[in-house]
């Protein structure tokens, strides 16, 4: 195995502590927001590893040399000789764009007219920095709030009658029957061509939302105060966590008129491990809080608002995916299988990625996160006993988060203390997570494993 070292991402939404305090950083130069650590083998910002003898080298050019040492001959017949998944922990201080990720051939598209356009990969205005479509998940490591995915129809009138807003009372003419067609005749013109096949519910909740994005900005004094009187009228608490998010949005981006998006969507707070998945063309927003990401191998994002960043509003449209739907939790799935004693597995449909979140201990004192989620599943779950052991000969990361944990595969070991990280090449075969006994002293331990589905 190898020491991995993250790559740093600086955006103003960051946390000034969280993660600086998570991996140690100190001196002066890390004082301002940190946003994302990446453990990363994408090809615009790979993370190096660190190889016996030698200088640290890019992860990205250690698989290309060795692509069935590092990734494993069904990764690399699968992906090709790349790491499929880009994991990352990030930590929000305040609301991050309104965004969408395209499907694959969305991002073929897009990446080639760039290419043709000769936009610089690292230039602001680019959208498309890969051709991969772009799914993620997220697992909280402490409170976490998000706006994910469209709520029905009738969660998204009750918030937006209550605004006197312009806006939002255009956006509650957009979910009638009875609507001005001249009026939506901008939205209907970019909406994308499969919506010739959409049932009528789903065009007015791409008009409610166009109109949202597409509004001019707004004064924003009128705007909070707006908010936090319709607030105060709520009494379902899902409709108040609706608002608290649409108000931490307009205080960051005041008088962005995309907030009121925010009450279309789905109001999500994690608790300590617990999880959505994102798929392609899910409209979400991350409020606030520290989390893992976990993603397939792309850097593509489409921004509608609540950003200093550029905003693709045309190409976000043609990936929007107007479906209501619940969040999806990825660790509900095969809870038999997926929930041991110490350790979750989050396995979403996709097959780039899953993620572990886990406890040692050497005297296994009981771990809260684990009892929470036992007594959220019930009966699905299964308590088993034993160590911590994936049975996957894929490439993994593995990262201690709290603590310090013992990694052991079939040819190395190595103790990680908090904010250390080694990735796992596929030839090392299965990995075991240990606790540490050093003396008398045995630190707890938890620790989070990157890797593809076994």
């Amino acid at each position: 195995m190898f020491t991995i070292r993250p790559v740093p991402k600086r955006y103003a939404w960051g946390s000034g502590e969280r993660l600086q305090s998570m991996f140690h950083l100190t001196g002066e130069q890390w004082r301002s927001p940190l946003a994302e650590m990446w453990f990363s083998g994408h090809p615009q910002s790979p993370s190096l590893i660190e190889q016996p003898g030698g200088a640290p080298v890019a992860l990205t050019d250690v698989i290309a040399a060795h692509p069935e040492y590092m990734v494993g001959s069904r990764g690399s017949s699968e992906f090709g000789p790349v790491l499929p998944f880009l994991f990352k922990v990030i930590s929000a201080r305040v609301p991050l764009s309104l965004q969408v990720h395209p499907v694959d051939f969305q991002a073929r598209a897009g990446f080639n007219m760039e290419n043709r356009e000769a936009i610089a990969l690292d230039a602001p205005e680019r959208s498309f920095r890969d051709m991969n479509a772009k799914s993620e998940m997220v697992v909280a490591l402490e409170p976490f709030h998000a706006s994910v995915g469209f709520a029905p129809k009738s969660f998204a009138l009750h918030n937006l009658s209550l605004l006197e807003s312009p806006v939002a009372q255009t956006m509650v003419r957009a979910f009638s029957r009875s609507a001005d067609a001249g009026e939506f005749a901008p939205a209907d013109a970019r909406m994308p061509i499969a919506a010739s096949v959409w049932p009528e519910s789903r065009r007015r909740m791409f008009r409610a939302f166009h109109a949202a994005i597409t509004a001019p900005p707004l004064d924003a004094q009128e705007l909070e105060r707006d908010l936090l009187q319709a607030r105060a009228r709520c009494t379902a608490e899902r409709n108040r966590m609706a608002f608290d998010h649409a108000v931490r949005g307009t205080r960051a981006f005041p008088g962005d008129p995309s907030v009121l998006a925010l009450l279309m969507m789905n109001p999500v707070r994690l608790e300590e491990g617990e999880s959505v998945f994102l798929p392609t063309g899910c409209p979400h927003a991350y409020i606030y809080g520290t989390g893992a990401e976990i993603m397939t191998n792309s850097d593509n994002v489409l921004r509608a608002g609540m950003t200093v960043k550029h905003k693709d509003i045309d190409n976000l449209l043609q990936c929007l995916d107007c479906r209501t739907s619940s969040p999806v939790d990825p660790s509900d799935a095969r809870l038999g299988t997926l929930l041991m004693r110490d350790v979750v597995f989050y396995k979403p449909p996709v097959n780039e990625f899953m993620l572990c979140y886990g406890h040692v201990d050497a005297a296994h004192e009981p771990w809260p996160v684990m009892n929470r989620l036992a007594v959220r599943y019930d009966a699905l779950v299964q308590q088993m006993g034993g160590k911590a052991v994936v049975p996957h000969l894929g490439p993994r990361i593995v990262l201690c988060t709290q603590g310090a944990v013992r990694c052991v595969t079939d040819h190395d070991e190595r103790v990680l203390r908090q904010g250390e990280a080694v990735f796992v090449p596929a030839a090392d075969g299965w990995a075991r997570i240990d606790p540490v006994v050093t003396g008398e002293a045995a630190p707890r331990g938890q620790y989070l494993m990157a890797s593809t589905p076994f």
